[in-house]
Parts: C-alpha cells; sequence; structure tokens
C-alpha cells in the first residue's frame, strides 16, 4: 500500500502543479499514445497470444488495437469543442449578469482493467480522461502479464509524469481502490464491482462501474434467423464470447427453434472450420479462434455444461462433434456450445456465462419472451432482431439496458458518440466521447457580474420596494 500510496502522491503534486492543462497540451499527449501505440502494435499482438494461448492478431487488431486508435482519433476531433464554457440562461431578476459552466479537471482518475480485452479497457478510458486533463493511475489484471508490460511502455513512454500502470493480483487491486481518488472507473464483475464501491466510499470518491450480466438477444417472429446468424455468431464468438456485452442468452419463436440451431451450427463451421478449432489443427491453418483466457475459466464453463446436461439439458456442439469431448482441450479451446430445456435453477441462467456457452429458450409469444427479460436483472445490453417498428419501440420503451443493438451486436459499444455502461446491477456511470470527457470532468457553475452592482435592490434598505413592484408585475394579468 505505501509504494500505491507514493505514486498516487505524484501524481497528485503533478496535477496540483499543472491543474488545467492547456488544449495544446492535451493534444500533444494524446498524439503521443497514438505515436506509442501504432509502433509497439507488433509487441502488443505477440503479447495477446502469450497471454490467451491462441488469439489471433486480426481479431486483437479489429477488437483492441483500432477501437483505441479511433478513441484517439474522436477525441483529437473534439476536444476544442468540448473545453468550450457552455453559456445557461440568466433568469432577468439578475441582470446584467452571464451564466455558462466550465468544464475542469478532476485531479487523478484511478482505472482497474479486466483481463479479457486489456489494451481497448485501459487505453479507452486513458484517453478520456487525459482529454479531460486528469492524471490517471491504470491497475492491469494479472491475468495478461504479457500484455500489461506492453502497456506499460506505451503509457509512461507517451505520458510520462500523467499517467502510471501498476501490476498485481487482487490484494494489489483492493489496496488500489482504497486511494483517495478523484474518481475510480472499474470494469469487471458485479461482484467485485460491489467490493470496488464499499472501498471507495470510505474516500467519497465518485465510481463508474462497468459491469455485464446476462444480456439477452431476442429473434423476433418477422425475421429469418438465416438473414442473421452471422451477426449472432460474431455476437457470441467474438474473442470467445469473452466480452461483457456479448449476448448471454436467446429468445426465438418456438416454430424457428430447429432453423436456428441448424444456421447457428453452420454459421459457426464457416467461421471456424473444425480443424481451425479444436486441437488437431494443422500448423499450416491457423485458427482465429481464440481460448478461454486460463485453466479456472475453463473448467467454470465446462461445469456449467456439465450441470445443465445432468439436470436434463441438450448441448449441441457447434462443431459437429460431440460436445463432451472438449472438456479436456489442452488449448482451452471451447467452440460454441448450445444449451436447450436447461432448467432456470441452473448456473447458466443463474450466473454471467462470459464465454462461447449460449442457452436457448423458445416461446410462444413475443409478449412472453419480453416479459422474461424484464422480470430480470436489468443487462448491460439488449439485442433485438426485428424489421416491425411498432415492436422495436415497444421492446425500447418497455426494457431497461445499458445499451441496445437492433438488428445487430456488439457494436453499439465502438461508436464513439455514443456512452457505454450499464444499468442498474450492470454498472453505473458511462464513459466513451462526451459523456467519457464529462464524468472525468468537474461541472464548474459559474455566475459572473460585471461592474453593475443589480443585486444592492435586493439588500435590506431596498428589500420591501423591490418586493412589491416584482409582485405587482408577476401578479399584472
Amino acid at each position: 500500500m505505501s509504494s500505491l500510496l507514493e505514486n498516487f502522491t505524484a501524481l497528485r503534486q503533478a496535477f496540483n502543479a499543472q491543474p488545467y492543462p492547456e488544449l495544446a497540451t492535451r493534444k500533444a499527449q494524446l498524439t503521443a499514445l497514438r505515436q506509442q501505440l501504432l509502433q509497439q502494435q507488433p509487441a502488443l499482438l505477440a503479447a495477446a497470444r502469450a497471454d490467451f494461448g491462441q488469439r489471433d492478431d486480426s481479431e486483437t487488431s479489429l477488437l483492441e488495437v483500432m477501437p483505441s486508435i479511433s478513441s484517439i482519433d474522436y477525441s483529437l476531433k473534439k476536444l476544442r469543442s468540448w473545453l468550450k464554457p457552455a453559456s445557461r440562461h440568466v433568469s432577468w431578476l439578475f441582470l446584467p449578469a452571464k451564466n455558462y459552466v466550465c468544464y475542469q479537471p478532476l485531479g487523478v482518475v484511478g482505472v482497474i482493467v479486466p483481463w479479457n480485452y486489456p489494451i481497448f479497457l485501459s487505453l479507452g478510458p486513458l484517453v478520456t480522461a487525459i482529454s479531460a486533463g486528469n492524471k490517471v493511475m491504470v491497475k492491469l489484471s494479472e491475468f495478461t502479464p504479457h500484455t500489461n508490460q506492453v502497456l506499460k511502455s506505451i503509457i509512461e513512454q507517451a505520458l510520462p509524469g500523467s499517467a502510471l500502470v501498476i501490476e498485481g493480483d487482487a490484494d494489489i487491486a483492493a489496496s488500489f481502490s482504497q486511494l483517495p481518488f478523484d474518481h475510480l472507473l472499474y470494469t469487471g464483475s458485479t461482484a467485485v464491482g460491489q467490493h470496488v464501491m464499499r472501498a471507495a466510499c470510505n474516500n467519497l470518491t465518485p465510481v463508474t462501474l462497468e459491469l455485464g450480466g446476462k444480456s439477452p438477444l431476442l429473434i423476433a417472429p418477422d425475421i429469418d434467423v438465416n438473414s442473421i446468424a452471422d451477426r449472432i455468431m460474431f455476437g457470441k464468438t467474438a474473442n470467445a464470447g469473452q466480452t461483457c456485452v456479448a449476448p448471454d442468452y436467446l429468445l426465438v419463436p418456438r416454430a424457428q427453434l430447429t432453423a436456428t440451431i441448424d444456421a447457428l451450427k453452420l454459421q459457426f463451421q464457416q467461421f471456424y472450420p473444425t480443424d481451425a478449432s479444436s486441437d488437431q489443427h494443422t500448423s499450416q491453418k491457423k485458427s482465429q479462434y481464440t481460448s478461454v483466457i486460463n485453466q479456472r475459466h475453463f473448467s467454470r464453463l465446462c461445469g456449467y455444461l456439465t450441470q445443465a446436461n445432468e439436470k436434463g439439458a441438450t448441448v449441441i456442439s457447434c462443431d459437429g462433434n460431440d460436445w463432451q469431448q472438449h472438456l479436456q482441450s489442452s488449448k482451452r479451446l471451447l467452440p460454441l456450445q448450445l444449451v436447450l430445456d436447461a432448467p432456470l435453477d441452473c448456473d447458466l441462467w443463474q450466473q454471467e456465462i462470459f464465454g462461447p456457452v449460449l442457452p436457448i429458450l423458445p416461446y410462444d409469444n413475443f409478449n412472453e419472451a419480453l416479459e422474461f427479460v424484464r422480470q430480470r436483472p436489468r443487462p448491460l445490453a439488449l439485442y433485438l432482431f426485428s424489421h416491425d417498428s411498432k415492436l422495436q419501440q415497444q421492446v425500447l420503451q418497455q426494457t431497461h439496458a445499458g445499451g441496445v443493438c437492433v438488428n445487430e451486436t456488439l457494436l453499439h459499444v465502438g461508436q464513439e458518440d455514443l456512452p457505454f455502461g450499464g444499468i442498474g446491477p450492470s454498472g453505473m456511470g458511462h464513459y466513451h466521447g462526451r459523456e467519457g470527457f464529462l464524468t472525468f470532468s468537474h461541472a464548474k457553475a459559474v455566475h459572473q457580474k460585471g461592474r453593475i452592482n443589480s443585486t444592492q435592490l435586493a439588500y435590506p434598505q431596498h428589500r420591501a420596494k423591490l418586493l412589491n413592484k416584482v409582485m405587482k408585475f408577476l401578479l399584472r394579468a
């Protein structure tokens, strides 16, 4: 804890010496971060492969590096307008005067990063916090040691004196969350998020919690599942389903259940040929399918499947093989597993899955499916496939979720001009784009007078006469 406090104190002193970095300074920092990211991209890709065991470079580039660069570029484009004071209305009672809001850096911001997207989920918040003029301490996950080393090099070379990288296990993370930050952003599980919030409250540190939950995917009766299977498959198997906004379960019209299963199996095999998602793939054919991060999480997923099967569920492996043969994968490769008839009291329905397992629940009436979603904790994401505009509005108005994609999966997270965040048990607060800038800024209210002191009319010796005139004016009708 002492070394953490020393690092925090150093950043606090640096902030006090420069409490409001100018626009040019912030742009220079973002540009330096972009240059370092591009320069060290090959090392980042290799590090991600080493940490996951198997992760294709194209997936890391598409899902982590490119969004990080996009975030920097968007901030560089918009930062000047974000920094402008916002003019506000002044009541005639207070004229002549002007009101405005200026956006001031908070100070020292803490960011706790998960293991599933270590590049984007560290650099994304960092970009936003730096854009707002803050100093930043970043706590990286102990499960991604190779990626951590490259990120540490990128961040500390690009932002010397403005950002520090911290590594360590859960005990270090617990101590980190107890520091008196001016804001703390945590991305991870709901259970750990509760501990983070309790620790932060001792310092009255405001928090942004990006958690998770069970994000539903609803297929409406008007949709041909064959036309959307690729979008579902992308959303569920990107990073082997280890995504906080991955579809967690699928609601489908009962009449389309068989067609849905067949379409998903076919799509998986087109995305990831059988030999590329198993331990037997050849060295000449490089797999684009990602491993589960470690044995503990792999065993957790296998346990979910085994329990569901023992309770009467049917498990279908999308690669066409027996699902049980994948439980001993030495490379922790688990093709997408579809689960039918899983009892609602099993872990698949009670816990966030966070992996390539997809329970499917058929429905007879769409309102029945909608009510199933409404009765459950509010998720981080909701996915609806329908071309019926009335049904779209019904879902948007009658459900709560952190964000929604209509006729797509995942991509709302990549929209720079949309806020990203949860609601209820899936999180609180937002970042990305302008909302992120506001999260890491203090909106300082300013009421400014000129040389004329109109307020003197409210002083004791003039107050009665003023009130009499005001009341006559207000009651003039």
